[in-house]
Protein backbone atom coordinates (compact mmCIF):
# COMPACT_ATOMS: atom_id res chain seq x y z
CA UNK A 1 0.00 0.00 0.00
CA UNK A 2 2.86 2.37 1.15
CA UNK A 3 5.29 1.15 -1.84
CA UNK A 4 7.30 -0.28 1.85
CA UNK A 5 9.06 -3.36 2.63
CA UNK A 6 7.55 -5.39 5.19
CA UNK A 7 9.50 -6.72 8.07
CA UNK A 8 7.38 -9.62 10.86
CA UNK A 9 9.32 -9.40 14.06
CA UNK A 10 8.89 -12.67 15.94
CA UNK A 11 10.73 -12.55 19.38
CA UNK A 12 11.57 -15.91 20.02
CA UNK A 13 13.76 -18.91 18.49
CA UNK A 14 12.87 -20.02 15.30
CA UNK A 15 11.72 -22.73 13.96
CA UNK A 16 10.44 -25.05 11.03
CA UNK A 17 7.26 -25.17 12.61
CA UNK A 18 6.73 -21.27 12.74
CA UNK A 19 8.04 -20.64 9.75
CA UNK A 20 5.46 -22.67 7.98
CA UNK A 21 2.93 -20.65 10.34
CA UNK A 22 4.58 -17.71 8.79
CA UNK A 23 4.25 -18.66 5.25
CA UNK A 24 0.56 -19.88 5.70
CA UNK A 25 -0.22 -16.56 7.21
CA UNK A 26 1.45 -14.71 3.79
CA UNK A 27 -0.06 -17.09 0.98
CA UNK A 28 -2.91 -14.57 0.43
CA UNK A 29 -0.39 -12.02 -0.35
CA UNK A 30 1.62 -13.94 -2.68
CA UNK A 31 0.06 -11.65 -5.68
CA UNK A 32 0.22 -8.58 -4.65
CA UNK A 33 3.85 -8.39 -5.12
CA UNK A 34 4.38 -7.59 -1.54
CA UNK A 35 8.19 -7.45 -0.49
CA UNK A 36 8.35 -9.45 2.86
CA UNK A 37 10.73 -10.99 5.74
CA UNK A 38 10.50 -12.77 9.04
CA UNK A 39 13.14 -11.76 10.92
CA UNK A 40 13.14 -14.21 14.34
CA UNK A 41 14.98 -12.49 17.44
CA UNK A 42 15.22 -14.47 20.89
CA UNK A 43 15.45 -12.08 24.03
CA UNK A 44 13.25 -9.94 26.12
CA UNK A 45 10.45 -8.32 23.84
CA UNK A 46 10.97 -4.54 23.99
CA UNK A 47 15.09 -5.04 23.66
CA UNK A 48 14.67 -7.67 21.04
CA UNK A 49 12.17 -5.36 19.10
CA UNK A 50 14.73 -2.04 19.22
CA UNK A 51 17.02 -4.46 18.30
CA UNK A 52 15.27 -5.18 15.20
CA UNK A 53 14.17 -2.05 14.76
CA UNK A 54 18.00 -0.41 14.73
CA UNK A 55 19.36 -3.48 12.60
CA UNK A 56 16.94 -3.10 9.84
CA UNK A 57 16.62 0.43 10.22
CA UNK A 58 12.95 0.35 10.06
CA UNK A 59 10.69 3.57 8.87
CA UNK A 60 7.55 2.38 11.17
CA UNK A 61 6.76 0.18 13.50
CA UNK A 62 3.51 -1.29 13.85
CA UNK A 63 2.27 -2.44 17.73
CA UNK A 64 -1.06 -4.03 18.60
CA UNK A 65 -1.84 -2.06 21.90
CA UNK A 66 -4.44 -2.12 24.69
CA UNK A 67 -7.00 0.50 24.72
CA UNK A 68 -6.85 1.33 28.86
CA UNK A 69 -4.21 -0.11 31.16
CA UNK A 70 -4.84 -1.09 34.80
CA UNK A 71 -3.18 1.25 37.10
CA UNK A 72 -0.37 -0.83 38.05
CA UNK A 73 0.23 -1.29 34.41
CA UNK A 74 0.20 2.32 33.80
CA UNK A 75 3.67 2.97 35.77
CA UNK A 76 5.25 -0.46 34.43
CA UNK A 77 4.32 0.28 30.94
CA UNK A 78 3.29 -2.51 28.56
CA UNK A 79 5.80 -3.47 25.85
CA UNK A 80 4.14 -1.22 23.42
CA UNK A 81 4.00 1.91 25.68
CA UNK A 82 7.72 0.78 27.26
CA UNK A 83 8.66 0.72 22.64
CA UNK A 84 6.57 4.11 22.23
CA UNK A 85 8.09 5.62 24.93
CA UNK A 86 11.63 4.87 23.62
CA UNK A 87 10.33 6.06 20.24
CA UNK A 88 13.23 4.63 17.85
CA UNK A 89 10.95 5.37 14.65
CA UNK A 90 7.61 6.23 13.95
CA UNK A 91 4.64 3.68 15.84
CA UNK A 92 1.30 2.79 14.67
CA UNK A 93 -0.36 1.53 17.65
CA UNK A 94 -3.14 -0.52 16.51
CA UNK A 95 -6.14 -0.73 19.35
CA UNK A 96 -8.68 -2.66 17.49
CA UNK A 97 -6.58 -4.69 14.73
CA UNK A 98 -8.69 -6.65 11.74
CA UNK A 99 -8.44 -9.24 9.22
CA UNK A 100 -10.65 -6.71 6.98
CA UNK A 101 -9.47 -3.34 6.73
CA UNK A 102 -11.78 -0.71 8.41
CA UNK A 103 -11.96 2.75 6.49
CA UNK A 104 -9.85 5.21 7.70
CA UNK A 105 -12.60 7.66 7.21
CA UNK A 106 -11.60 10.20 9.96
CA UNK A 107 -7.76 11.41 10.59
CA UNK A 108 -7.26 13.51 13.65
CA UNK A 109 -3.40 15.27 14.00
CA UNK A 110 -1.62 18.03 15.87
CA UNK A 111 -1.54 21.06 15.40
CA UNK A 112 0.69 22.59 17.72
CA UNK A 113 3.54 24.93 17.70
CA UNK A 114 6.42 22.46 17.71
CA UNK A 115 9.11 21.53 15.12
CA UNK A 116 7.89 18.28 14.08
CA UNK A 117 4.36 19.43 13.71
CA UNK A 118 5.24 20.49 9.88
CA UNK A 119 5.81 16.65 8.84
CA UNK A 120 3.15 15.47 10.98
CA UNK A 121 0.45 17.26 9.19
CA UNK A 122 2.07 16.12 5.80
CA UNK A 123 1.95 12.23 6.82
CA UNK A 124 -1.53 12.54 8.00
CA UNK A 125 -2.72 13.92 4.02
CA UNK A 126 -0.48 11.65 2.58
CA UNK A 127 -1.78 8.55 4.82
CA UNK A 128 -5.24 9.83 4.25
CA UNK A 129 -4.69 10.12 0.67
CA UNK A 130 -3.45 6.56 0.57
CA UNK A 131 -6.42 4.97 2.50
CA UNK A 132 -9.04 7.02 0.80
CA UNK A 133 -9.91 9.43 4.12
CA UNK A 134 -12.47 11.69 3.60
CA UNK A 135 -11.48 14.05 6.62
CA UNK A 136 -8.75 15.44 8.12
CA UNK A 137 -9.36 17.57 11.29
CA UNK A 138 -6.29 19.71 12.61
CA UNK A 139 -6.32 20.48 16.23
CA UNK A 140 -4.72 23.40 17.67
CA UNK A 141 -4.01 23.03 21.40
CA UNK A 142 -3.80 25.99 22.72
CA UNK A 143 -2.38 27.40 26.07
CA UNK A 144 -4.72 28.83 28.84
CA UNK A 145 -1.06 30.60 30.08
CA UNK A 146 -1.76 34.67 29.70
CA UNK A 147 -5.63 34.69 29.77
CA UNK A 148 -6.64 36.23 32.92
CA UNK A 149 -8.48 34.55 35.65
CA UNK A 150 -12.36 35.25 35.03
CA UNK A 151 -14.33 37.26 37.93
CA UNK A 152 -16.23 39.49 36.65
CA UNK A 153 -18.15 40.89 33.43
CA UNK A 154 -14.60 42.78 32.70
CA UNK A 155 -12.07 40.12 32.85
CA UNK A 156 -14.44 37.80 30.83
CA UNK A 157 -13.99 40.45 28.03
CA UNK A 158 -10.70 40.30 28.52
CA UNK A 159 -10.48 36.79 28.34
CA UNK A 160 -11.82 36.23 25.48
CA UNK A 161 -10.19 39.03 24.21
CA UNK A 162 -6.80 37.22 24.80
CA UNK A 163 -8.51 33.97 23.52
CA UNK A 164 -9.51 34.90 19.95
CA UNK A 165 -6.26 36.94 19.47
CA UNK A 166 -4.60 33.45 20.01
CA UNK A 167 -6.37 31.57 18.09
CA UNK A 168 -6.17 33.72 15.15
CA UNK A 169 -2.48 33.60 15.61
CA UNK A 170 -2.43 29.40 15.77
CA UNK A 171 -4.85 29.75 12.55
CA UNK A 172 -2.49 31.38 10.60
CA UNK A 173 0.72 29.28 11.53
CA UNK A 174 -1.85 26.28 10.25
CA UNK A 175 -2.52 28.03 7.28
CA UNK A 176 0.95 28.42 6.14
CA UNK A 177 1.64 24.31 6.90
CA UNK A 178 -1.65 23.91 4.84
CA UNK A 179 -0.37 25.73 1.68
CA UNK A 180 2.69 23.34 1.62
CA UNK A 181 1.18 20.41 1.22
CA UNK A 182 0.82 19.20 -2.78
CA UNK A 183 -2.75 19.83 -3.65
CA UNK A 184 -2.52 16.03 -4.74
CA UNK A 185 -3.22 14.88 -1.23
CA UNK A 186 -6.06 17.30 -0.63
CA UNK A 187 -7.82 15.73 -3.38
CA UNK A 188 -11.44 14.17 -2.02
CA UNK A 189 -10.42 14.96 1.53
CA UNK A 190 -13.02 17.85 3.68
CA UNK A 191 -10.03 19.86 6.03
CA UNK A 192 -11.12 21.14 8.82
CA UNK A 193 -9.13 23.02 11.72
CA UNK A 194 -10.48 23.21 15.68
CA UNK A 195 -8.66 25.45 18.25
CA UNK A 196 -9.27 23.69 21.79
CA UNK A 197 -8.13 25.46 25.08
CA UNK A 198 -6.89 23.04 27.83
CA UNK A 199 -4.14 20.75 28.66
CA UNK A 200 -1.76 19.47 25.66
CA UNK A 201 -2.07 15.46 24.85
CA UNK A 202 -5.24 14.94 27.02
CA UNK A 203 -7.49 17.57 24.76
CA UNK A 204 -6.74 15.99 21.79
CA UNK A 205 -6.91 12.57 22.71
CA UNK A 206 -10.48 13.66 24.13
CA UNK A 207 -11.34 15.34 20.69
CA UNK A 208 -10.42 12.30 18.69
CA UNK A 209 -12.77 10.37 20.89
CA UNK A 210 -15.87 12.46 21.10
CA UNK A 211 -15.22 13.00 17.10
CA UNK A 212 -14.77 9.33 16.45
CA UNK A 213 -11.71 9.31 15.03
CA UNK A 214 -10.29 6.37 13.43
CA UNK A 215 -6.64 7.69 13.35
CA UNK A 216 -4.49 10.02 15.73
CA UNK A 217 -1.90 11.51 14.51
CA UNK A 218 0.71 13.09 16.99
CA UNK A 219 4.45 14.38 17.14
CA UNK A 220 7.25 12.41 18.76
CA UNK A 221 7.74 13.86 22.26
CA UNK A 222 11.09 14.95 22.55
CA UNK A 223 12.04 12.85 25.76
CA UNK A 224 9.97 10.67 28.52
CA UNK A 225 11.74 9.75 31.39
CA UNK A 226 10.24 8.68 34.75
CA UNK A 227 9.40 11.72 36.13
CA UNK A 228 6.96 11.91 32.81
CA UNK A 229 4.93 8.94 34.03
CA UNK A 230 4.46 10.10 37.53
CA UNK A 231 2.49 13.49 36.38
CA UNK A 232 2.10 12.41 32.79
CA UNK A 233 1.59 15.44 30.27
CA UNK A 234 1.03 15.60 26.33
CA UNK A 235 1.33 12.10 24.56
CA UNK A 236 1.74 10.52 27.85
CA UNK A 237 -2.37 11.24 28.31
CA UNK A 238 -2.36 9.74 25.14
CA UNK A 239 -0.52 6.61 25.96
CA UNK A 240 -2.62 6.01 29.44
CA UNK A 241 -5.57 5.69 27.46
CA UNK A 242 -5.84 5.58 23.82
CA UNK A 243 -8.60 6.79 21.76
CA UNK A 244 -8.45 5.18 19.12
CA UNK A 245 -5.30 3.79 16.26
CA UNK A 246 -2.49 6.57 17.05
CA UNK A 247 0.50 7.15 14.78
CA UNK A 248 3.37 9.24 16.22
CA UNK A 249 5.54 10.76 13.70
CA UNK A 250 9.10 10.76 14.88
Amino acid sequence: MFGAKLILIHVGEASEEKKTKFQTFLEPFKGENLIVEVLFKPGEPVSSILNAVSEKKIDLLILGALQREKFVDYYMGSIARKITRKHPCSILLLINPSKVRIACKHIVVNGLKDEKTELAIATSFYVGSTLGSEKITIVEEISQQGITAVEDDKTLRKANILKEKKRRIEDSRVKNILAEIPQAFKEGITVKTQSIFGKRGYSIGHYAQVARADLLVMNAPKKLGFFDRLFPHDIEHILSELPTDVLIIQ
